[in-house]
């Protein structure tokens, strides 16, 4: 994994409404998120607009543990997973659910779709000593990216969850964000400081603290 990169804005892509607003979208963020979890739950589940939209795709179903929607089966997760690799520019999966999809893994490597390696804490913001554990496990597992999203209610949930990204942004192309009481101010925050991902709603936040691509258009644009 290499430092050097751009700051990019990803739009969440959660319900079928998200979806319709994305495809109309004059000026659409560098990136979307289609969180397959919610959107095709369903075996009939229609993808025909995904054509329409007008950036790059990241795709994944997040694990229930950490936020997904809908309890779906590991089976089902990666049955989705491979239905819409072929239109991703990157697949993004929990550290937790690495082994079990190790295949999906080397498919979208062979395929030079990149891998983000992600972890999601909704309760806390684990110690340092753990953030370190996560960001070596993710680089064994061959993440072009790590993504970590941590409970940050508190100052010292705060300084913790910022003090391992200046440690971690150095050699590692890294995404960073807060959720809870701190999570506005810690978004805008880590988009000052050069996290390569940020993840920002397309009408309705779906995590506490998340932006909207207006404001993390405006706080880039004033650090820029």
């Amino acid at each position: 994994m290499t430092s050097s990169s751009t700051p990019q804005i990803v739009g969440v892509v959660f319900t079928r409404a998200d979806l319709q607003h994305a495809v109309r979208m004059r000026n659409p963020p560098d990136l979307f998120e289609l969180r397959l979890d919610a959107l095709f739950a369903s075996p009939d589940g229609s993808s025909a607009a995904l054509e329409k939209l007008r950036a790059p795709l990241i795709i994944t179903t997040r694990h229930p543990l950490e936020g997904g929607s809908n309890q779906l089966s590991a089976g089902k997760r990666r049955a989705l997973l491979l239905r819409f690799l072929p239109d991703a520019a990157y697949v993004d999966i929990e550290l937790r659910s690495a082994s079990t999809f190790a295949p999906i893994l080397e498919e979208a490597r062979v395929k030079n779709i990149r891998k983000i390696l992600s972890f999601h804490d909704l309760n806390e913001t684990p110690s340092r000593r753990r953030l370190d554990e996560i960001a070596r496990a993710a680089k064994a597992s061959g993440a072009d990216l790590l993504k970590v999203a941590t409970r940050t209610d508190t100052s010292a949930q705060m300084a913790r969850l910022l003090d391992f990204f200046e440690q971690q942004r150095v050699k590692t192309r890294i995404a960073a964000m807060g959720i809870g009481r701190l999570g506005k101010m810690s978004r805008l925050e880590f988009a000052k400081r050069g996290s390569i991902l940020n993840y920002a709603h397309l009408g309705t936040p779906q995590a506490e603290g998340q932006l909207s691509i207006t404001q993390l258009r405006h706080a880039l644009i004033r650090d820029m």
